[in-house]
């Protein structure tokens, strides 16, 4: 299986993706199996998650998130500092590689988890997985190359760059890149619950 990614613009000093799993399951006492029974993950995929031996998904880190109660952001940062401004240079933004698609954090560290920007980058044919996705809030989605198609509530919707999606994301929905082009969009997310960590619902699970 492929090594976790560690996000490009960290310091040295950061930790894995795995790393901070463990960190973060050690502060809420909470063992493997606890975990696994809160996140829906399997204790032996969690053990190779913490120990760096395989790669999860968007959808798996979302799911860990919601176990742990922690915003999928906590995964990118080294030392959360809350900001109530955000500027992120084009050529510097917190980068995650997971799978085969590339996410790019835009509200790194902004103050209470209220809106969740990202830039995501699809290779053919990779997407959200087969299992719809539910949480709380908003959603907002920009196509800015390529072609992405996103079913919501049994209604599909293909969008070209400069198409655009809002909607409730109560609503089931799911995505991909159907096309064999890569494609990028523009991924907002705005929770109904500061609990809620709605931004890793989007990858395929592992």
């Amino acid at each position: 299986m492929t090594k976790i990614s560690v996000p490009v613009f960290l310091s040295d000093e950061c930790q894995t993706v795995g790393e901070k799993v463990r960190e973060f399951r050690a502060q809420r006492n909470l063992g493997l199996r606890d975990l696994a029974k809160k996140s829906g993950i399997s204790t032996n995929a969690l053990c190779l998650i913490e120990n760096g031996k395989s790669s999860p998904t968007v959808a798996t880190l979302q799911r860990l998130a919601h176990g742990l109660e922690v915003p999928i952001s906590a995964f990118f940062a080294c030392e959360p500092v809350q900001k109530q401004i955000v500027y992120t240079p084009a050529g510097q933004r917190p980068l995650a590689e997971f799978q085969s698609t590339l996410m790019e954090n835009l509200g790194k560290d902004l103050a209470g988890n209220v809106v969740q920007p990202f830039v995501v980058k699809l290779p053919p044919n990779a997407g959200s997985g087969p299992q719809m996705i539910v949480h709380t809030g908003h959603e907002f989605v920009f196509c800015l190359a390529g072609c992405i198609r996103y079913r919501i509530d049994k209604e599909d919707y293909l969008l070209r760059p400069g198409d655009s999606l809002v909607f409730e994301s109560h609503l089931p929905h799911r995505w991909e890149n159907p096309s064999e082009d890569d494609a990028e969009m523009i991924l907002v997310i705005f929770p109904g619950d500061q609990l809620d960590e709605p931004g890793g619902h989007h990858f395929e699970s592992a």
